[in-house]
């Protein structure tokens, strides 16, 4: 518990900091940042701006789902875990995790855009998920078999849905695993009898977000708290973050890194 409530405090304090590209500029060497996927094209942004102004810096981002990236970052792989879970204790004690949130994020329900299905209550969505409903005929006039796709194990995306969404209920293991977000998207724009799950930040056209017991899953409705398929995206370190990861976790939390964060699809944690 104490552990718990130590990671807090850091957090509120990196919230209360100011921050700028001027941080990195006694800095140098490089920083390697992997883990959940849903944050990797904000992130990407805010590399691209770091590295622009400060050739000297290297940093370099991948994915690999959450669990992936709190293992990685807890045996020294990398320097900063990208994850849209809260850690266990048990990982937290593991690996001496600091917790830093920059972000809120949404997830989403996704079908085809020519699918004709628009609300699913939670009853539905379990009955999908489970694979004891596999056609689309128990809700629209479309009948076609209904291919059901999902994340990997490590994924924080399958496991928030998994608690938020389906109330913990089963998974069927046939659905169709996805390694990552866009992934996910590309395989739900190619599929017309498709159904999967994405973070709201990756949504584009090429998808259709289905409403959940009548509630639409937008950020908007994520942050006035009427759906609630919601998670914090978070920046883990092992032990205290050295100084270029300190640097990249305050730009993330600026004022300068909240437009990032807002400008592509997510609630900065100031908002």
């Amino acid at each position: 518990m104490k552990k718990v409530l130590t990671l807090m405090v850091a957090v509120a304090s990196l919230t209360l900091s100011a921050s700028s590209l001027d941080d990195f500029a006694d800095l140098n060497g490089s920083l390697n940042i992997a883990g959940g996927t849903a944050h990797i094209k904000c992130e990407k942004q805010a590399i691209k701006n770091i590295m622009k102004k400060y050739p000297n810096i290297s940093i370099t981002i991948a994915g690999g789902g959450s669990g992936i990236g709190i293992k990685q970052v807890s045996s020294g792989i990398i320097d900063l875990a990208n994850s849209g879970r809260q850690p266990t204790e048990v990982e937290i004690e593991k690996g001496d995790l600091k917790l830093f949130r920059f972000a809120i994020d949404g997830i989403g329900i996704i079908v085809n855009p020519q699918n004709p299905i628009s609300n699913l209550t939670t009853q539905q969505l379990q009955k999908i998920f489970s694979g004891e409903i596999k056609n689309y005929k128990h809700f629209s006039a479309n009948s076609a078999l209904i291919n059901l796709y999902t994340r990997d194990q490590s994924s924080a995306t399958r496991k928030v849905f998994w608690k938020k969404a389906l109330e913990k209920s089963d998974i069927a293991k046939t659905a169709r695993v996805v390694s990552s977000n866009s992934a996910m998207k590309t395989v739900i724009k190619n599929d017309r009898n498709a159904i999967g799950i994405i973070s709201l930040g990756l949504v584009d056209k090429n998808v259709k977000l289905i409403s959940v017991n009548g509630v639409h899953p937008t950020l908007e409705n994520v942050k006035n708290g009427s759906y609630n398929v919601s998670r914090g995206l978070f920046l883990l370190s092992s032990g205290e973050p050295k100084p270029l990861a300190k640097a990249f976790i305050k730009y993330m939390r600026s004022k300068e890194g909240s437009k990032i964060v807002s400008k592509n699809g997510f609630l900065a944690t100031d908002e």
